[in-house]
């Protein structure tokens, strides 16, 4: 066996088979993100929810009811709104004893299969069918949310810094999210539903961080004075992985977000490596190069100083060429399960993930939606692959829930 091959090996062994029902106090509503699945067009989106998502409610809450993290590319969003698809859907819905609360409109198009990368981020909130993809999502989410849960969307952080909008595409950007916010205000109004939009900070995004974050909320509320409407319709996906990356404090963040009025849409719990750069250590990250997605990667030095490596075959590059001294700490952009166990070479960035569920002990109110967001089985190199995306989706529901429990906001039934 060769050194990479004992270097990425997890174990999952200890991921439990039972069955859980997952019943959450404090109106807490937990999903998996159904991104993780191919979904080109409509079809296959069912086809997927049928042969894994009922697969995995079988093992997870099999009397019901199950909550779906809904994934719609544009294609997808148009074609469910074609002839009698809708009311077909929710017909199935109610049929498999299955909901909708949220649904992941961050990814426009194809998500699976080829290359995404900077892409992930086309069109964006400078453009009209950003808008128009949102407003239809949550057109479909006003059909089919149960009363009283209201409906979340995440999206993306404005833009791609490098695709260098300037002002007069970021005030266009503005002007399209302030139209969403007035397109839930009035879907609200009709059915006495909260729909809400959050932005989804990400590294090399427009908005990155709670900085960035607060700076953008700060620029629109100047922009329309008064006008509570935006603190009520529009907030920020909170991404365990992509504030981790950043090196923030999930306490400091999430209450820094709150204090400000800020409302947090949802809490996207995900997972990603944290290493230090040793010549070996970088070694063993090369199976994690892959060509669809981005797998952005930022080092703190030992000074405290961030350095930032668009994609981790970057990153490699620059630390072989400069004879990298392996000092400070990577984080990468790479969503590895959440139940992934630490090892002396690859660690991980779960204690974030409880850092954040910490607060949410601490004040439930904070956010009601929850979604596990690992979407890259189909990349994960071999050895942390576990034999089917079903097994590792229950085994993020057993971590996810048991943290939970731990903290009170459960409890959930075995």
């Amino acid at each position: 066996m060769s050194q990479a091959t004992v270097g990425i090996r997890l174990s999952f062994e200890s991921v439990s088979d039972l069955f859980i029902r997952v019943i959450l106090k404090h109106g807490l509503h937990l999903a998996y993100c159904t991104n993780v699945h191919r979904g080109g067009d409509w079809p296959e989106t069912l086809a997927s929810l049928e042969q894994h998502t009922l697969a995995v409610r079988d093992r997870v809450s099999p009397d019901g009811p199950y909550a779906i993290g809904l994934r719609l590319s544009d294609r997808a969003s148009r074609q469910l709104l074609q002839t009698d698809a809708l009311n077909h859907f929710r017909n199935w819905l109610a049929r498999n004893r299955c909901y909708v609360f949220t649904i992941n409109g961050f990814p426009y198009g194809d998500f699976h299969g080829a290359r995404v990368k900077e892409k992930v981020s086309q069109p964006d909130w400078s453009s009209q069918e950003r808008l128009d993809y949102t407003l239809r999502l949550f057109d479909i989410l006003a059909e089919l949310v149960p009363a009283g849960i209201g409906g979340s969307v995440s999206t993306v952080p404005v833009s791609f810094k490098q695709f260098d909008l300037g002002e007069e595409g970021l005030k266009i950007s503005r002007q399209n999210l302030w139209r969403c916010v007035e397109h839930l205000d009035r879907l609200g109004q009709r059915t006495g539903q909260l729909f809400h939009l959050g932005l989804e900070p990400e590294p090399f995004g427009t908005v990155e961080n709670t900085d960035e974050f607060i700076g953008l909320m700060d620029q629109i509320e100047a922009e329309h004075i008064g006008d509570s409407r935006l603190w009520r319709h529009l907030g920020i996906n909170y991404d365990t992985c992509h504030f981790a990356l950043q090196f923030e404090d999930p306490r400091h963040s999430l209450i820094r977000l709150r204090d400000r009025g800020v409302r947090i849409s949802k809490l996207h719990l995900s997972n990603a490596l944290r290493v230090q750069p040793t010549e070996a250590v970088r070694e063993l990250l090369k199976p994690f190069l892959d060509q669809v997605y981005f797998h952005q990667v930022i080092e703190r030095r030992p000074s405290g100083e961030l350095r930032r490596y668009p994609d981790l075959d970057r990153a490699l590059e620059i630390a072989a060429r400069e004879r990298h001294d392996g000092t400070g700490e990577w984080r990468i952009h790479f969503h590895i399960p959440l139940h992934a166990p630490e090892t002396a070479i690859l660690g991980t960035t779960a204690d974030h993930i409880r850092g954040a569920l910490d607060v949410l002990q601490d004040d439930p109110s904070i956010c009601s939606h929850l979604e596990m967001e690992t979407y890259t089985w189909e990349v994960l190199p071999p050895k942390l692959r576990q034999p089917t995306v079903e097994k590792m989706l229950i085994g993020e529901y057993s971590w996810t829930l048991a943290q939970l429990n731990s903290r009170g906001l459960g409890p959930m039934a075995v």
